[in-house]
């Protein structure tokens, strides 16, 4: 069987799993009387998600059909999916979920933050729209003070704060590149008024991230060589490395480590 074969018979076998948990009852509908199987039907799901049965059907058999990610969302949410169950299912899907970024002001999980804090070398926690969740002791000695309260953002300090013009080596290549890092992360919620929203604020207040984003230039963020130009301790030289966290898919955990 081949790759994409295997994929849609996942995805379809997940699909009668998932129907299977779900009580009708908890959903508004009669028990009935003749329920062979436990959950929901397939014409019910199909109703409650506004698509016919005979396509819904056919998803579950693993046929190669197109479905948007809008119907995929309202699987989604009548299966009353968590979220790693609906990771999968968009994953399984080869879809963006439209819902992805939109776990701004979620709190990270208890005790990520204290493993931040027991890195030795910098470290920080990005969401999607590159606010800085958590970060260390060394973090603000390298930024030289930066961040120090709230919920800084990282591309607000790149474009708009002074200080790191003078402190990131090779400003003008590091900042091109973010520009592209960015918008390769923000790719599946590029509709989301807040990214709109911070494109537009740094737009307006750099001409170099103006100049940048025209370009759509897009690449991975990707680890290598920094250096640093710090006002006292001179120039410093770390290896960047950068993993997505399981728990909060929509974060990445940013490591840089003194290079020897």
């Amino acid at each position: 069987m081949r790759d994409d074969e295997t994929r849609r018979q996942s995805l379809g076998a997940f699909l009668r799993s998932a129907r299977a948990r779900v009580s009708p009852q908890a959903l508004g509908l009669p028990p009935g009387l003749r329920r062979r199987t436990p959950g929901l039907r397939r014409e019910e799901l199909a109703s409650l998600c506004s698509i016919s049965t005979t396509w819904y059907t056919w998803i579950e058999q693993g046929r190669e059909i197109s479905v948007s990610a809008e119907v995929w969302g309202r699987l989604a949410d009548v299966l009353q999916l968590d979220r790693a169950e609906r990771h999968y299912l968009f994953s399984l899907a080869e879809c963006a979920d439209p819902q992805a970024g939109h776990l701004e002001g979620v709190a990270l999980p208890d005790g990520l933050s204290d493993c931040v804090d027991r890195i030795c070398d910098p470290a920080y926690i990005l969401d999607q729209a590159w606010n800085v969740l958590a970060w260390n002791p060394p973090l603000q000695q390298l930024f030289d003070g930066w961040p120090a309260r709230g919920r800084p953002n990282l591309l607000h300090y790149i474009f708009m704060d002074p200080a790191a013009r003078s402190l990131v080596v090779d400003w003008e290549e590091r900042a091109s590149r973010v520009v592209a890092e960015f918008r390769a992360d923000v790719a599946a919620v590029a509709g989301d008024p807040a990214i709109i929203a911070l494109a537009g604020e740094l737009q307006a207040g750099s001409s170099w991230f103006a100049h940048c984003w025209t370009r759509q230039a897009v690449v991975d963020r990707e680890g290598g060589a920094r250096e640093f130009q710090h006002p006292r301790r001179g120039l410093l030289q770390f290896r960047q490395f950068t993993f997505r966290l399981a728990i909060r898919p929509d974060c990445k955990l940013v490591m840089l480590l003194q290079a020897a």
